[in-house]
């Protein structure tokens, strides 16, 4: 049996107190925890679509959330001498959010325990803490875009928002529980939009899911489509600063003069000795770590494999475009105890919504 070895990280079921291990010069035993004490760290795993896309609230009802919001309506006025000023209210809108319950079972028995078989356990564990990041991504992703999906719920009936749907179809809870951007004919002063600056009311009414000038190639990126889009949501009072695209986009934009990189490669070289480290001045460090590839225009850009190469989002990161309505954070149950499962039963409920509709455009392939 080949011992552990100290440059290796402990597993999710070994007790970070090493107790004899360490003593004995790594030829101990270490202490096991309890497995349910290791599947806490669920709760904790860390989900970016979420920080990065999502406000984060917590209610205490179960159903479905209404969330209410203030539009612009009041302004100054002028008073002349010995009058009084109106009083003047402020104008409210309500958005729902459906919250529903996902959940999975884990294969984890009793048995597995007691026969030490603790490399499957902790593979089923890791794999269950993947399966939660995937599922939480694609939801966060399809609902921000309009992909139709009919086990999430999202897009139109299933189908997915394109240019031509209207703003009556996206805020039609029934055939759409998430939300969505501006549609096509929004309202000015009436629902979701509201007219900010000077802006022309033409600019406010458009759709703010736009048909790429680039064509329906995938992965096609036309520049002109990046300086609509920022007009779309400065007209609205928001500054476009993040570009969100698929890896066939970033192949497009290495491809642009205009694009500047975000990494350079006059980083230090590591000594020969330890060449397989990435220093800190590597070049590639930070875009492996975070996903940022560059800028153009002023734009952030990041890329991910969630994002489909036929759509580009593009936002102001200052403002959360969705809301995600948290009833229960992810659980862990014990299912069928009598047949010897433990603890293998995850569970969490939640809800999604683009709750800020005026700041993000998707930009389509189509």
């Amino acid at each position: 049996m080949v011992a552990l070895s100290d440059n290796l990280a402990p597993g999710l079921l070994t007790s970070l107190n090493t107790g004899a291990y360490a003593a004995t010069g790594g030829t101990g035993d270490r202490v096991l925890v309890d497995y349910k004490d290791a599947i806490k760290d669920y709760k904790v795993t860390d989900l970016p679509a979420m920080s990065m896309f999502t406000e984060a609230m917590t209610t205490e009802t179960g159903g479905d959330i209404d969330i209410t919001f203030g539009k612009p309506s009041m302004g100054m006025e002028e008073i002349n001498e010995g009058n009084t000023p109106k009083y003047q209210h402020t104008n409210l809108r309500s958005e729902r959010v459906s919250v529903g319950e996902w959940g999975m079972a884990i294969g984890v028995t009793r048995r597995m325990i007691e026969d030490s078989r603790f490399n499957e356990v902790e593979m089923a564990l890791n794999e269950a803490r993947r399966a939660v990041d995937r599922h939480i991504t694609k939801h966060v992703v399809y609902a921000l875009l309009g992909i139709g999906d009919s086990t999430l719920g999202t897009g139109v009936s299933a189908s997915s928002i394109v240019a031509a749907t209207t703003e009556a179809n996206i805020v039609n809870f029934t055939n759409n529980i998430n939300g969505g951007f501006l549609g096509k004919d929004s309202e000015i002063n009436v629902g979701r939009n509201y007219s900010y600056g000077l802006t022309a009311s033409g600019t406010l009414q458009s759709s703010h899911y736009m048909t790429s000038a680039s064509g329906a190639t995938a992965g096609a990126i036309a520049l002109s489509d990046l300086t609509d889009a920022m007009e779309l949501i400065g007209g609205h009072g928001f500054n476009a600063n993040t570009l969100m695209i698929s890896p066939a986009h970033y192949k497009s934009l290495l491809n642009l003069a205009d694009f500047t990189t975000a990494i350079t490669g006059g980083g230090t070289s590591a000594p020969a000795a330890t060449a397989h480290v990435v220093e800190e001045t590597d070049p590639f460090r930070n875009t492996l770590g975070s996903g940022l590839v560059g800028s153009i225009y002023g734009l952030n850009i990041v890329t991910n494999a969630w994002c489909p190469s036929d759509r580009i989002f593009m936002w102001d990161n200052s403002v959360k475009p969705m809301s995600y309505v948290e009833r229960r954070p992810l659980t862990v149950e014990e299912a069928n105890p009598g047949f010897g499962i433990v603890g293998s039963y995850m569970s969490m409920r939640y809800g999604l919504k683009v709750t800020s509709p005026m700041s993000g455009v998707v930009i389509i392939n189509a």
